[in-house]
């Protein structure tokens, strides 16, 4: 019964001069205790309803909560963000007792960790959402969303974008769960999640960099509070190895420089979207690397991301040329003198011909799928077409098209000027990365043009004819096996018997559905190479 008067009593609302009756948006609603607002620290109890009808279906503010109708634990959240009167939240679902409680929110894989992302400064609202789609096209985890539209004790609060938090899960950074009783061995290399980011809002520990004092390494999940002192030393000391190693004469060499320490592939991607967006923050803050135990993954160096936090991309700042379409944002150091530095090793893993070779080959790659300009524009508006009706809402809740918001690189005065100037932008950055970016890359599949120094798949993602370049040091049968995130085979092939060189197969059509797998290239039935492999 308190339900539905509650419903009734949003029914009615007006809200800053539009009443929210029903949306194309799921529909949040957050109560929260008499007397109590939500604040940075510490987190209140509220009661969370969700009105989600299905894909098609409309959602009215009088419908009963259809997804979840429970107790959460909520702050607001973010940290130059908070500066905005349109808030960003964190929580947390529970259960009656307040412990955590997996939900499926909005379709999502069930967690109990989610944010509320309440776009401002970007006035389309899709900054975040294009790189994390770019990043899950690409092949790796991006935090799951949803836009919706938010109400809080009856005041329309506007669009919003409900999202995961990055944390250790399966369905999340796929890394194992940190073994707290077991502290030795494998056990005590994995799996760990670290930001480089600045000190604010809640930090437990954090170490600098041994080259750098601008540059902060913090822990992320576990916090560090939730680790002991060995299993803490393990993670900072590998951060060390891997700069030291960087830094050190031999950083190219395959056995003791980059590629003992890194999974390039997530380097190079990570370094494409961060360059791609010209992010103002990119590599100095809210940037992520993970590392799973080193006997239990299928690659268990450092893996660079996920991507985080784009509203101030695709030329959406004002300041250290944050909005060129041309330039590095890596030498970023070089145009700003700022309280955090980018690190040293994105700049110097360029120096590598192999590293850079490699990259320009990624690119090039990315370009003829995902990352077309045509893909992309594509992908913008249809975002923007799916939020129309939301959006215009929030911008009456909100009325700042037109206005400059800290740190808008361009003010368009109508919606349509804002979303065709990401639109240009992401056009002219790819084009300019196009011609600029350092290295050499034949694509073509020819054994006489394939100079991998360990293996290469390519390309990848891949909606057909997939290649393979391996370098053998011992004379072998190789076979090429695939599988799914399950562990089970979904293609295999031998390859046939081959002496020690490099050596180049057309792998042809994998006949397998959309979604990520792992391969393994088997020498004398005894493992070689393994790698991720994205299916278009």
């Amino acid at each position: 019964m308190e339900k539905f008067l509650l419903v009734l009593l949003l029914a009615s609302f007006q809200i800053h001069s539009q009443t929210l009756t029903d949306s194309n948006l799921p529909i949040v609603v957050i109560t929260t205790p008499s007397g109590q607002s939500i604040q940075d620290d510490p987190r209140i109890v509220c009661n969370m309803g969700v009105i989600d009808n299905g894909f098609n279906v409309r959602n009215y503010i009088t419908d009963p909560f259809t997804n979840y109708d429970g107790r959460i634990d909520i702050e607001i959240r973010g940290s130059t963000s908070q500066q905005y009167p349109k808030k960003g939240y964190g929580f947390e679902t529970q259960d009656s007792l307040g412990a955590n409680l997996q939900v499926a929110i909005l379709g999502m894989p069930p967690e109990n960790d989610w944010i509320l992302n309440g776009p401002y400064p970007d006035k389309t609202m899709i900054r975040n959402a294009l790189t994390f789609d770019l990043a899950r096209k690409m092949g790796h985890y991006a935090s799951d969303y949803r836009f919706c539209e938010l109400v809080i004790d009856g005041d329309y609060r506007g669009v919003y974008i409900m999202m995961e938090r990055i944390k250790q899960d399966l369905n999340r950074v796929n890394i194992a769960e940190l073994d707290t009783p077991n502290q030795w061995g494998d056990t005590l290399t994995g799996g760990y999640i670290v930001k480089v980011d600045k000190l604010t809002g809640e930090v437990g520990y954090s170490w600098i960099s041994n080259y750098d004092n601008e540059v902060v390494f913090q822990f992320h999940d576990p916090e560090f509070d939730e680790l002991n002192a060995l299993q803490a030393s393990y993670m900072e000391n590998a951060i060390v190895e891997f700069e030291d190693a960087i830094d050190g004469p031999d950083f190219a060499d395959p056995n003791l420089g980059y590629p003992k320490y890194i999974e390039t592939e997530s380097f190079y991607d990570f370094f494409i979207l961060q360059e791609l967006g010209r992010t103002v923050d990119g590599y100095r803050s809210s940037s992520f690397l993970h590392k799973d135990k080193d006997g239990f993954a299928w690659n268990a160096k450092l893996v660079a991301g996920p991507m985080w936090d784009f509203n101030l991309s695709y030329g959406n700042a004002d300041y250290c040329d944050a909005d060129l379409t041309t330039g590095w944002q890596y030498n970023f150091n070089n145009v700003c003198d700022f309280s955090t530095s980018i690190p040293f090793w994105w700049g110097k893993l360029l120096q590598s011909p192999t590293y850079a070779n490699g990259l320009k080959c990624r690119w090039q790659e990315l370009r003829s799928g995902p990352l077309s300009t045509a893909n992309m524009q594509n992908f913008i508006d249809s975002v923007a077409n799916y939020i129309q009706e939301g959006r215009i809402r929030n911008f009456q809740r909100w009325p700042i098209i037109g206005q400059y918001v800290n740190w808008n690189g361009f003010v368009g005065q109508t919606y349509q000027e804002d979303l065709d100037y990401l639109k240009t932008y992401v056009a002219d950055r790819a084009n300019w990365i196009d011609n600029n970016l350092s290295g050499t890359c034949d694509l073509s599949y020819s054994e006489q043009n394939f100079d991998a120094e360990y293996h290469k798949i390519w390309p990848n993602p891949s909606s057909n004819n997939l290649n393979l370049g391996i370098s053998l040091f011992q004379q072998g049968e190789v076979d090429f096996i695939v599988y799914d995130m399950t562990g089970s085979v979904v293609f295999e092939k031998n390859l046939g018997k081959y002496n020690v060189g490099t050596h180049a197969f057309n792998l042809g059509n994998l006949n397998v559905q959309f979604g990520s797998y792992l391969y393994w290239v088997k020498v004398n039935g005894e493992l070689l190479y393994r790698g991720k492999l994205v299916r278009l």
